[in-house]
């Protein structure tokens, strides 16, 4: 089962009610709760959210909310969790940034049940390594923008080790997301609402509404803080499509760890950019008192609701928004400025384009080495060795690309060769090029694949398999 096999196997089912309608039924089954009860439970149900006073969005959510539950588990430490679908299509949850087998990584392209409406799933695994990972639908949404990441289906997952990450004396979770999606044509308009800046046309997703966790700017509990306290800030970008850039006026943010791994090189800035699926870790000094809008840069996008309220405490008064200083977004600061000492065993130079709409199809197709999913063989690697992944972007849109089951350690950006930098997700700039390194020390299917939803269902994923 893939999700290409959707469209050809679907064909005039793509406008109905659910695209799974078209697969096999034994493809489908998900496999029932074992015996006892679970540490966790999870359940996929519909919501209506208000994300400002008289703006509600209906959507799927995990047990009501939006984020789900913060699960906080303990590294090394066996968790079952029971995820119970009461919606109305197949859906799967994936484990995000987790080193767990294929079965319950959550992907059905490795082998994961998809969880058929009305049954319950155990998802059984020994969680690590530790760090703010998160937990989200994997299921395909195609022209169906009611479905997939365009839904509530995400949470934090926190994975907690025997150190903290530093020394904080709060700590805060915020989720971005991007709500009412529709399918617009890549014009210059939408260009200046969004932080993708494509540099090609053609169709792509809009949204009406953007939150920091579930409400929009101005709407909702501000953050309140203290003056002198040392704040721990997660921010997740849990958008189907868009990246975005923050920023505090007044504030720095010492980023302390990317994708829930601690940085070589912790730096403070001003803005930080995060890509579809990023998560960053910074500690924020409170030393300046007021009221503040913590936010995007993109006036567009603070319109639309992206931003929250940071209250310190005696302190009332209009939200203040100040631009920052115009900065260029550098992984490279936060990593050593040396090239890693660890040749790969073997090296994989991946390609990617737009190669336009299939015919009778509105949307593009995305290919890596010309080859999109289903059709493109995989890569096969041995346990225990190094391989380098040569990421080329040989198009005009940003991709934030994604590793199952695996961290890599980010080697090259352009011509500047780093080491240290452990992520599960790098975003890799129109017509650039990124080099990372993993060890295949995780047998079973593992997906990589674009982290846009959009780019994912149609074409750009390829798996990695293991030989023996």
């Amino acid at each position: 089962m893939n999700r290409r096999s959707f469209i050809s196997s679907a064909g005039a089912l793509l406008a109905s009610k659910s695209l799974y309608a078209a697969l096999p039924m034994q493809n489908m089954q998900s496999s029932s709760s074992s015996h006892g009860k679970a540490d966790h439970t999870l359940r996929i149900e519909p919501c209506t959210l208000e994300i400002s006073p008289g703006v509600t969005v209906k959507t799927l959510a995990y047990n009501g909310q939006v984020p789900g539950p913060t699960l906080r588990l303990r590294e090394g430490v066996p968790v079952t969790i029971d995820v119970t679908n009461a919606s109305n299509d197949p859906d799967i949850v994936h484990w995000h940034g987790l080193a767990i087998d294929s079965l319950n990584d959550g992907a059905m392209e490795e082998g994961s049940p998809m969880i058929t409406p009305g049954t319950t799933h155990r998802y059984s695994f020994t969680p690590k390594p530790s760090g703010t990972r998160w937990y989200h639908t994997h299921a395909a949404a195609y022209d169906n923008l009611s479905l997939g990441t365009y839904t509530g289906q995400f949470g934090f997952l926190l994975i907690e080790g025997r150190e903290q990450p530093a020394h904080y004396d709060q700590e805060i979770n915020l989720a971005i997301h991007h709500w009412e999606p529709s399918f617009v044509p890549m014009v210059e308009t939408m260009r200046e609402q969004s932080s993708n800046s494509p540099l090609t046309t053609g169709s792509d997703v809009g949204y009406k509404y953007a939150t920091i966790q579930s409400h929009r700017l101005g709407s909702g509990e501000p953050i309140r803080v203290k003056q002198g306290q040392r704040v721990l800030m997660r921010l997740l970008n849990a958008s189907a499509t868009e990246n975005v850039v923050l920023a505090l006026p007044g504030h720095k943010f010492t980023v302390i760890a990317m994708d829930g791994n601690p940085v070589p090189n912790p730096k403070s800035v001003e803005v930080l950019s995060l890509a579809v699926a990023e998560r960053v870790d910074a500690i924020v000094e409170m030393n300046s008192p007021g009221v503040w809008v913590l936010g995007s840069t993109l006036p567009k996008a603070r319109d639309m609701g992206l931003g929250i309220v940071v209250e310190y405490a005696g302190k009332k008064g209009t939200p203040v928004w100040r631009d920052p200083a115009p900065a260029e977004w550098d992984y490279t600061q936060f990593a050593n400025t040396v090239a890693s000492t660890h040749a790969p065993d073997e090296t994989f130079v991946l390609t990617f384009r737009d190669n336009g709409p299939k015919p009778g199809s509105k949307f593009d197709t995305w290919a890596i080495n010309n080859k999109s999913w289903p059709d493109i063989d995989p890569l096969m690697v041995e346990s225990g060795k190094r391989y380098r992944l040569v990421f080329r972007n040989g198009s005009g849109d940003q991709h934030p690309m994604h590793l199952h089951r695996h961290t890599f350690e980010v080697t090259q950006i352009g011509t500047k060769p780093i080491s240290g930098l452990m992520k599960d997700v790098i975003n890799v700039m129109p017509l650039d090029t990124v080099e990372v390194d993993f060890v295949a020390n995780n047998p079973g299917d593992t997906l990589m694949h674009c982290h846009q939803q959009l780019h994912m269902d149609y074409g750009f994923m390829q798996l990695i398999k293991y030989r023996g």
